[in-house]
């Protein structure tokens, strides 16, 4: 209760306790003398002197409390109250101490942890402002990047809401005149069945990094596109968001069927008379055709020409299936986008897939049957179609199923002669099948069906994906603005680009034969390891590695029995490493294994080299103990069991462990390459210096 009240009013309650106390030992004292002496006369005199006494002790007690008050509490309350203002206020001015003159040390001390807290706020928000600044510039970056990427790029929610879209995206998406708009429903503007799916296969595969690819089409069905799904790694909520990537194969796809159709024209035009002209050659008499050597001249030009074209037209056939428009396509994705165009022309549509992967141009597909389709709606054929997907071989068969009146194969080859799509003109809906190395015909099923059926040769079972390889953004954007130093004694350490790397080889002794079996490296870019640059393989070594090693790195001769050998390793390092400051722990030992090869390749490990042992012994001093284990557990580093003593696990400690040294060097004066490098020398008797010396 009374932690409730205010300190000044605690402390008159004390004081009021002090003087009514005072009081009652002053009664009870007088009492007792009074009965003591137990003389009535003296009793007025007893009464006059108590209440001398009670007034004075009252008087001394009010003025020692009106001393406290106006010296001790009031002042208290007062910067109490200041350094309330300044912590929750956001107050700046001066404290005024004087008012605190009594309380001794209070007062100034309060000023300092006043003006130390104005500073602590002025500096964080300087940073914040700092941060916030580059956060804006990073962020206008990636906007600029995005609205330049030549895809439609969308960032949903679990529950499929648009959460972010670029300007390619408004135009691949928008409906009517209708832009996407934020927390909005993504079918809203894309056919769901497709893009659920592939979220529920990403989602099952349990893999953060797997992607999948689809075919959608706009809930209209006038656009079918090519597209790319992610989950978003560390998204909140129970189902992660993904990243839907979209593009356009439209004009892609007219375009090479142009061409296709072009090339297709032009080797048939050029066929028939290169082989008239030569069946023409051969029927002339030797020397008819002209005079001496021009006979002859001219026969084996025909000859050339006759047998280019034949070769070129096979080429021409056979890298059909090679290009960008034969890709596998998942068969409920196509189905899906088949539904769409159809149903967009009033057509009834059922589906059934087969889970199967079909190589071809989803969107020549969709075209083709789409077109079909359309074409036996305006004939009365067929209004309702079930499409189905079964697995025929090594391939598959689309069927495209109705119950009506059969379709003539002469109407259907009169439709194959028209345009595959009403923009493009030169290019007819049989190139598709040429394309695609197949045949349609319509036929009777044994129910009383009718099929047009459409085998595509290749296709295979869906099965679960590998896990793809990472390829994160990797981004740096102060290295736009940053100083470069001409010269890399002169360089700030922060400002230098680095390459850590070890090796773990057959044995201690290169001269002697010895040789690596494993180099790994990661890169240090403006001060932070970039976690996608790495480079490790294996070595073969071209002799047995000893048991002692392996018992080591664990490193066995059948595991390197497949690895490129040292040259080719050692050349590819020297390019991962190019124009960078090498780093390493105990670097003449790794260096050495590396220049041995210099010779043979033609190439030199010029670089400056930074050793890790020195510069812990420049930091903590020859006495400590400067191997990897011993510097990493100084710095708070854990190295895993499982990672020690192999290549990349001992490269990244040390990576991590220069990161480390580097504030710690520049606290001591050592800011610069060449400051280091001087200071380094000092300690030589425990490593030589593998830098030139200036």
């Amino acid at each position: 209760m009374l932690t409730r009240l205010s300190l000044r009013l605690r402390i008159f309650l004390f004081f009021a306790a002090l003087a009514a106390g005072a009081m009652v030992a002053l009664a009870v004292g007088l009492t007792l003398g009074y009965r003591r002496l137990g003389d009535p006369e003296i009793l007025s005199a007893f009464i006059q002197g108590g209440t001398v006494a009670a007034f004075v002790t009252l008087g001394l007690i009010t003025w020692v409390w009106y001393l406290f008050d106006t010296n001790v509490a009031k002042p208290i309350d007062i910067l109490a109250g200041a350094l309330r203002a300044r912590a929750h206020a956001d107050v700046t001015g001066e404290m005024d101490a004087a008012i605190a003159r009594y309380l001794g040390d209070l007062a100034p001390a309060a000023t300092a942890t006043a003006q130390s807290l104005a500073e602590t706020r002025n500096a964080l928000a300087e940073a914040v402002a700092r941060e916030t600044t580059r956060l804006n510039d990073e962020k206008a970056r990636l906007e600029a990047l995005l609205s330049d990427v030549p895809v439609g790029v969308l960032l949903c929610s679990g529950d499929h809401a648009l959460a972010f879209y670029n300007g390619q995206a408004v135009d691949l998406i928008g409906v009517g005149n209708t832009a996407p708009g934020l927390d909005r429903r993504l079918f809203d503007y894309l056919r769901e069945g497709p893009i659920r799916l592939a979220h529920d296969r990403l989602i099952a595969t349990g893999d953060p990094d797997a992607a999948s690819d689809l075919l959608v089409s706009t809930v209209s069905g006038a656009r079918i596109m090519s597209a790319r799904m992610r989950l978003m790694v560390g998204e909140g909520g129970s189902v992660p968001g993904y990243v839907l990537t979209l593009r356009d194969v439209t004009a892609d796809m007219a375009s090479h069927a142009r061409r296709e159709a072009l090339l297709a024209e032009v080797f048939d035009r050029v066929r028939r008379p290169a082989a008239n002209l030569s069946t023409l050659i051969e029927v002339i008499p030797e020397g008819a055709a002209a005079p001496g050597r021009l006979d002859h001249a001219l026969r084996e030009e025909v000859g050339h020409l006759a047998q280019a074209v034949t070769e070129l037209s096979k080429r021409h056939d056979d890298g059909r299936d090679d290009g960008w428009p034969l890709s596998m396509t998942r068969d409920s994705d196509l189905l899906e986008g088949l539904r769409a165009r159809m149903e967009a022309d009033g057509l009834t549509v059922e589906t059934q897939s087969a889970d199967l992967l079909l190589r071809c141009n989803g969107f020549e597909i969709i075209a083709l049957l789409a077109g079909l389709a359309e074409e036996m709606g305006k004939a009365g054929l067929a209004k309702a179609f079930h499409l189905v997907v079964q697995e025929d071989g090594t391939g598959g068969l689309i069927s495209m199923i109705w119950n009506g009146p059969s379709l003539p194969m002469g109407r259907l080859s009169e439709w194959l002669d028209a345009p595959l799509e009403p923009g493009l003109a030169d290019v007819l809906r049989r190139s598709v099948l040429m394309m695609h190395s197949t045949e349609i015909w319509p036929e009777t099923m044994p129910d009383g069906l009718r099929r047009l059926s459409l085998p595509i040769p290749q296709a295979r079972r869906v099965v679960r994906r590998p896990a793809p390889i990472s390829r994160a953004v990797v981004y740096d954007f102060d290295l736009l603005s940053k100083a470069r130093n001409a010269k890399v004694q002169d360089a700030r350490l922060e400002d230098l680009t680095y390459v850590v790397f070890d090796t773990e080889t057959t044995g201690l002794l290169p001269a002697q034969g010895d040789e690596i079996v494993q180099i790994a490296a990661v890169r240090i870019v403006n001060g932070r390891r970039v976690d996608g640059e790495v480079f490790d393989t294996l070595v073969n070594p071209r002799r047995p590695i000893p048991l002692s090693s392996t018992e080591v790195h664990g490193i066995t001769d059948a595991m390197v029995q497949e690895a490129p050998f040292v040259e080719e390793v050692v050349a590819r390092f020297h390019k991962f490493a190019e124009g960078a400051v090498l780093i390493a722990h105990n670097a003449p030992f790794d260096m050495e294994f590396l220049r041995r090869q210099e010779a043979q390749l033609g190439l030199r490990f010029d670089h400056p080299v930074l050793d890790t042992v020195l510069l812990s012994a420049v930091v903590y001093g020859q006495h400590e103990v400067h191997s990897l284990d011993a510097l990493t557990h100084r710095l708070g580093i854990t190295i895993p069991e499982e990672a020690r003593h192999t290549a990349i696990g001992d490269t990244v400690a040390t990576a991590d462990a220069f990161l480390k040294l580097v504030p710690m060097l520049a606290g001591r004066g050592f800011g610069s390459f060449g400051e280091v490098v001087t200071e380094v020398r000092r300690h030589g008797r425990l490593l030589k210096d593998l830098n030139q010396q200036a």
